[in-house]
Formats: structure tokens, sequence, C-alpha cells
């Protein structure tokens, strides 16, 4: 009996085994492509440390971590957030997308209490109900040493994004 359940046990798994590699397959040849900045001092930056502005896999859009500074004279930091989500909403657009297609907000906090009430008015200025998946989490520092927080997130492609503006990887 046991030499029979070991049998079967083993053709199951080798009949699963095709079905599980086509379907992996089938996203794997898909392109990635990668959103640079427009801007060539910033390019510069990002090619120095090898990474891209965002990538588009898929239907789904990765953002590198966007670093809030504080405060620029005159401004409040409210301000400076609205600054930096700005920015995303840029990247967003020229990826295809848009604050209605955010799935998943990660945020890194170098004083969370203390900069949770002026970014989440920032926030909720850009993302409405209904709401995407959001962590915030309290570091000790960020790259940029004057960093408050960092805003990192993962949508969804809503529309063709402009083909100078996507490269496909290895271009």
């Amino acid at each position: 009996m046991m030499k029979t359940t070991m049998t079967i046990a083993a053709a199951c798994a080798l009949a699963a085994g095709p079905a599980l590699a086509d379907h992996h397959s089938g996203t794997a040849h898909v392109a990635k492509q990668t959103i640079m900045p427009e801007d060539e001092q910033a390019r510069a930056f990002l090619e120095q440390f090898g990474f891209s502005e965002a990538v588009i896999h898929g239907d789904t859009i990765y953002l590198s971590g966007v670093i809030a500074g504080p405060p620029g004279e005159g401004m409040t930091e409210e301000e400076a957030y609205d600054r930096a989500f700005g920015y995303i909403g840029t990247v967003l657009t020229r990826a295809g997308s848009g604050w209605d297609d955010v799935l998943d907000l990660t945020t890194f906090h170098v004083d969370i209490e203390a900069s949770m009430p002026a970014f989440a008015a920032a926030k909720n200025k850009v993302i409405e109900a209904p709401f995407p998946a959001w962590t915030a989490i309290d570091v000790d520092r960020l790259y940029s040493a004057d960093g408050l927080v960092e805003i990192k997130i993962v949508a969804r492609v809503s529309r063709m994004a402009p083909a100078q503006k996507a490269m496909p990887e290895g271009e």
C-alpha cells in the first residue's frame, strides 16, 4: 500500500511540473521596461548606483523609493511632502499609470510620530478610496542624511506608457 501511495504521489508531482513551468514561463518572457529620469544629472546618479526610477513588468510598475527632504526655505513640512508626491505623480504618468492605480505604498520614516501628521495630509491629497495597502516603517536614517521619509510605490499600468519614456531592458 505504501509503495502504491508513493508511486501516485510521484506521478502527481511529475504531472504538475510541466503545468507549473508553463504558467511561470508565460511571464518570464515579458520584457521588462525601465523608466529613467529625463534630467541628465539625476539619470547619471541612478546609473552610477545601478537602479531605475521605475520598472514595468507586465501590468505592474515598481517605483524606486523617493526621499522627501526637509522643507526648503519658507516651506512647510507638508509642502515638502507635496513636492515628493508631485515627483512620484510624474513618474507614474510617464509609466502609464496614475494615483488611482497605486496598489501598495511603503514609507520609511526617520521619525514616524513627528512626520505622520504632515505626511498623511500630503498623502491624502493624492491617494483616495479605495485605498492601497500601506506599510509605514520607522528607520534610523535614509540614504540622504537629511531625508525625512522615503516613499516606495507599486502600481498597475492603466494605459500605454509613452514609448520614448520607457526603454526595454538592455537598451
